[in-house]
């Protein structure tokens, strides 16, 4: 298992240094104030109407950066440095969200490919990890010298569900990276920002993205780990 926790450990390591950046650049943006004096909120009621969508309810909700786009209720909810506040990072934050109403809004097909990878994955997370520590015990249990790898079955299930989270940390990736693209072609189209604050802006939603990168990389790091185990390696 020392593998294992070194993937784990690197894992971990990776995600904070990257998730710190993140965190540093939305303090450095959140003191870029936008010259319109728009609120998070405002700005992405605005990109909503923009692109047509009527039925899509913007709304607060507690933490940092806690926002998210629901597409059973329809509500863009923003955390609350972003809900009211008139900055970069707030900018950044409202539009991205929006841009999932959009790809709702319009079909996008790999959001519906997430949407219906949903219900599988979250039982597949709830499951994975009893799953697979039990079909390492069963495995080291049941060896022998006919049979050396011994009872990989449910070994074989963990990996599988495994495969399946990753699946969807890879999928989430152009979900992610398009909501953003489309957020900062409308955030620039419409004269949104300045300039200046569309730097601010880029470079925070790209900070952003790559936090669904560390995972995805992350994740398939880890299944590689297993699925060696699955196959023979004993570490």
């Amino acid at each position: 298992m020392t593998g294992y926790y070194l993937i784990i450990g690197v894992s971990m390591l990776i995600s904070w240094l990257v998730s710190s950046k993140l965190k540093s650049k939305f303090a450095y943006y959140s003191q870029v104030h936008l010259r319109n004096g728009m609120s998070g909120k405002e700005i992405a009621e605005k990109m909503l109407r923009d692109n047509g969508i009527n039925d899509v309810q913007v709304i607060s909700v507690p933490g940092q950066l806690t926002d998210h786009y629901n597409p059973a209720d329809k509500t863009v909810n923003l955390s609350e440095g972003v809900y009211m506040q008139r900055n970069a990072a707030a900018a950044a934050v409202a539009a991205h969200e929006c841009g999932h109403a959009v790809q709702h809004a319009v079909g996008y097909s790999m959001l519906k490919l997430r949407s219906t990878l949903v219900p599988m994955v979250n039982i597949s997370s709830r499951l994975m990890q009893f799953v697979l520590m039990g079909g390492i015990v069963l495995m080291f249990a049941t060896r022998s010298i006919d049979n050396p790898n011994g009872n990989t079955t449910v070994l074989a299930i963990g990996v599988a569900l495994f495969a399946f989270t990753t699946l969807f940390s890879f999928v989430t990736l152009p979900v992610e990276y398009d909501a953003s693209n489309r957020a900062m072609k409308w955030l620039k189209d419409t004269g949104t920002v300045t300039a200046e604050e569309y730097v601010g802006v880029k470079d925070s939603l790209t900070w952003a993205a790559r936090t669904y990168v560390v995972a995805a990389i992350g994740s398939l790091a880890q299944l590689m780990y297993w699925a060696s185990m699955l196959m023979g390696r004993r570490d």
